[in-house]
This record gives C-alpha cells, sequence and structure tokens, in this order.
C-alpha cells in the first residue's frame, strides 16, 4: 500500500474547533446582534398590530368599524412582523428578505397611502435608517468572508 499523497482527495485535515470559533469576524457579530435587536423590535411591531386586532389600545370604536384599507394594513403588518421576528431571530436568509419587505412596505404604505395610517414621515426615515443600517453591515460582514 502506498502513502496518501498531499493531493490525495481521502487525506482529510483534522478539525480544529478553536478555527470554528474565531472564524466569525467583528463585523458578522454586529450583523448578527442587529438582526436579533430588529427581531425583538419586529415582535413588538407584531404584538402591537395584533393588538389593534384585538381592540387593546386601538381606535375606540374598534377595529371592525375601521375603513377596510386599515384593517387590511394592520392585519398584513401583524402577521409579516411576526414572521420577520422569527426569521431575524434565527439569522436566516428569508427573514432578512421577509424583514426587508415588512419595511418597504410599511413605507411605501405611509408614503402613497396616507389615509391608511396618516402618512408619518418619520416612521418613513426611520424605516429607511434601519434598512440602511443592516445593508451596510451585510456589506462588510461579506467582506470578511471573501469566497
Amino acid at each position: 500500500m502506498t502513502e496518501p499523497h498531499a493531493s490525495d482527495p481521502r487525506n482529510m485535515e483534522p478539525v480544529h474547533a478553536e478555527a470554528e470559533k474565531t472564524a466569525d469576524g467583528r463585523w458578522t457579530a454586529r450583523l448578527l446582534l442587529f438582526l436579533r435587536v430588529m427581531a425583538a423590535l419586529s415582535m413588538l411591531k407584531g404584538l402591537y398590530h395584533w393588538a389593534l386586532v384585538c381592540g387593546i389600545g386601538g381606535p375606540e370604536e374598534g377595529f371592525e368599524t375601521q375603513p377596510l384599507p386599515w384593517q387590511t394594513a394592520t392585519i398584513f403588518f401583524a402577521v409579516i412582523d411576526l414572521v420577520a421576528a422569527v426569521g431575524l431571530w434565527l439569522a436566516a436568509a428569508w427573514g432578512a428578505v421577509v424583514w426587508l419587505t415588512a419595511c418597504v412596505s410599511l413605507a411605501a404604505v405611509e408614503v402613497f397611502f396616507p389615509q391608511v395610517y396618516g402618512g408619518r414621515l418619520f416612521v418613513v426615515v426611520i424605516e429607511g435608517v434601519l434598512l440602511c443600517s443592516y445593508l451596510f453591515l451585510a456589506i462588510q460582514s461579506a467582506r470578511e468572508h471573501p469566497q
């Protein structure tokens, strides 16, 4: 039997557990922290919208008496924010996509349909800042792990 060569695919290097821990850089850790914070905020937003649906802390007339566009948007954000929260907490790629969809949707509702939630521009600015922050952190994290 001959000795395996270095180019032999069956020649495998041992696993180094310590190298795995140091593989994540500081930008990746920051991105993960950002995703977890956004998950908590998305959870709160989703629960807030569900509270409006249940009639807790919402308009005095109740959910049923609100206009149909308001009801539709409220239910949409009640569902999508909670789904985004789960995906962000798991740091799954689909979670970021769902969260980005929720951010853009809320900004679009505020800008293009001000009759639904009142056209609050500060909400659009906050969503824009959060979206830009995510993109910055994602790009910096990707630069740490060139492929």
